[in-house]
């Protein structure tokens, strides 16, 4: 009788237990589902990164096989769709780097006071409008950014400046710097928003300004995510294509004078991907080259980044 009692017990437990257990199987298998899935889609953006890069690398061996490097990296020339082909760098970086540095000393300033505005100052009304409205520059097409340099914004500039070219860096380095407002403004802002309201009350208490504790406290405290906006807002002037393309003109020439034109690495890109030459020629694979300069432009500024915000939130 007990034996049949015991049994009778245990049979019954298994069937309580079971269904449990069979739960918490299902559940495991498929969180470990989910994470395989989501596993694959960062591995995905890891894989990508690495496909270009050994893309560029790959095509860029082909190309330093036919260019020294010296030639490359000293010649003042880019000339490489003439019949005297000269593969110098140094004017496609000249006028990358000078429009990058108008479009970043228009949006940094706008940019940063327009997130102290809307972080510290604004009413929740008037944030609620303000930034939407601002976020849709975002969405404008930058083929358009670049016709309203070339066609409104150079007009205007050249009655100040009567010596300015039709295509110039100047016109072209200013609407980027527009372009790039909204990244910066954006971003910055969350990042003072998410600063602790104690902070502000802290300051607020020892008797400081409004302005004293936005620029003084919270500003300061923000400052990774301003820099993580100030280092998006150089990649996205950096990377810039349109926009140059467009306005700035199509001279390749060693100048840091924002009042020429000039030609950048990505309008090269778009230049002669547009073209005709052959797959595997050396003027094809100039653009895999000049590409991978960019990319390492890009790379030193994100570095220089990652160093700023690791020294600010040492002291902060």
């Amino acid at each position: 009788m007990m034996s049949e009692a015991t049994m009778a017990l245990e049979q019954t437990a298994k069937q309580a237990i079971s269904p449990r257990l069979a739960k918490n199987v299902s559940r495991n298998i498929k969180e470990r589902i989910i994470e395989f899935i989501l596993m694959l889609a960062a591995l995905s953006a890891v894989a990508t990164t690495l496909s270009i890069v050994a893309i560029l690398l790959y095509e860029s061996l082909s190309f330093f096989k036919t260019v020294s490097l010296v030639d490359f990296f000293t010649d003042t020339q880019w000339t490489p769709l003439f019949e005297d082909a000269h593969y110098g760098i140094l004017p496609l970086v000249s006028g990358t780097l000078t429009t990058s540095a108008v479009a970043l000393a228009v949006a940094i300033p706008i940019g940063t006071i327009s997130a102290i505005y809307l972080s510290e100052f604004a009413s929740h009304k008037t944030r609620e409008i303000v930034k939407p409205l601002l976020e849709l520059l975002v969405g404008v097409p930058t083929i358009v950014f670049g016709y309203f340099a070339l066609l409104f914004l150079t007009p205007i500039l050249q009655k100040i400046f009567p010596e300015l070219p039709g295509f110039n860096m100047l016109s072209a380095g200013i609407v980027m710097g527009i372009m790039i407002v909204p990244y910066i403004a954006s971003l910055a802002e969350d990042a003072m928003r998410a600063v602790p309201m104690s902070m502000r009350e802290g300051s607020y208490a020892m008797g400081a300004t409004r302005f004293q504790t936005a620029t003084r406290v919270v500003t300061p405290a923000a400052i990774s995510g301003i820099v993580a906006a100030y280092i998006l807002g150089i990649s996205r002037a950096v990377g810039e294509t349109m926009v140059v393309a467009v306005a700035a003109g199509q001279q390749p020439i060693v100048s840091f004078n924002p009042m020429e034109s000039a030609a950048t690495i990505t309008a090269y890109i778009v230049q002669v991907a547009l073209g005709d030459l052959p797959h595997g020629s050396i003027g094809y694979q100039s653009i895999f080259a000049a590409g991978l300069v960019l990319m390492a432009i890009t790379l030193c500024f994100n570095i220089l980044g990652h160093m700023i915000r690791k020294k600010y939130r040492e002291h902060y």
